[in-house]
């Protein structure tokens, strides 16, 4: 699954340094346009204006200018646009838009949005496979996790039952938390995807590096929250539920 070309998304309404401090601050929140619910910013979705005007996903929330947000929920923006509430809100969210530019968007945008999604944590995971912080194999990372040095555990869609029990098992006998059921997380891409994103073959699961707890490796602990908060986000997007991993450090991912 690959996002369309990149488009260049920003508007006339320039963002002052103030706004954009504000917007980049732990913790903030914002208001989905469609349910009118606060949420932290960092599990909505962003929207942003092309300079043609057109309403386009900006997962990473980088784009210049006034951005709109929604939750991440297919069903729900689909069922928006079909009844038109989701224009309605556009037009509230982007009152007072780039002067002599008509706002339009796409009946394909909650597919754009989907790609979007899938691009933004396909390059994550390329990002932390640079860095050295992913763990790929199953015998590496069933041997690394027994050591409890995996802060996320995360399995293709179309990996064995059998296979994701066993490399669950050894992650929570490494966290020191057997009989708590909890696992890593089933991403909705499967390991075609998984493997031509990281240019490697077969990857049906994979970890990322970091002992909860540990001082030492505070960069592999910000990498496993950073890959488990784009997983949660394009999870929560296709299935319209709250996708995350039962982390055996009890952390919020």
């Amino acid at each position: 699954m690959r996002t369309p070309p990149n488009e260049r998304v920003s508007s006339d309404i320039a963002e002052t340094p103030r706004t954009r401090k504000a917007d980049n601050a732990s913790g903030s929140e914002r208001r989905c346009i469609l349910s009118g619910e606060s949420h932290p910013r960092d599990t909505l979705v962003r929207l942003a204006i092309s300079p043609e005007g057109q309403v386009l996903p900006d997962p990473g929330a980088k784009a210049p200018g006034r951005g709109a947000w929604i939750a991440p929920d297919r069903s729900a923006l689909e069922a928006a646009i079909a009844e038109g509430h989701f224009k309605r809100a556009l037009m509230r969210a982007f009152r007072g838009g780039p002067e002599g530019v008509t706002l339009s968007y796409s009946e394909d945008l909650p597919q754009q949005v989907e790609m979007a999604l899938t691009r933004h944590f396909t390059d994550r995971l390329g990002l932390e496979l640079r860095a050295g912080n992913l763990v790929l194999g199953s015998s590496r990372i069933e041997e690394q996790a027994r050591q409890g040095r995996l802060g996320l555990l995360l399995h293709a869609s179309d990996s064995s039952a059998d296979g994701r029990k066993k490399l669950d098992q050894a992650w929570r006998v490494g966290a020191e938390i057997e009989g708590s059921g909890a696992r890593g997380q089933v991403l909705p891409l499967d390991r075609d995807t998984l493997s031509v994103a990281l240019g490697r073959e077969n990857v049906v699961h994979l970890g990322v590096s970091g002992q909860p707890g540990d001082a030492s490796a505070p960069h592999q602990k910000r990498a496993a929250s950073r890959v488990a908060q784009a997983a949660a986000r394009l999870t929560s997007f296709v299935s319209g539920l709250t996708a995350s991993c039962d982390r055996p450090n009890g952390e919020a991912s």
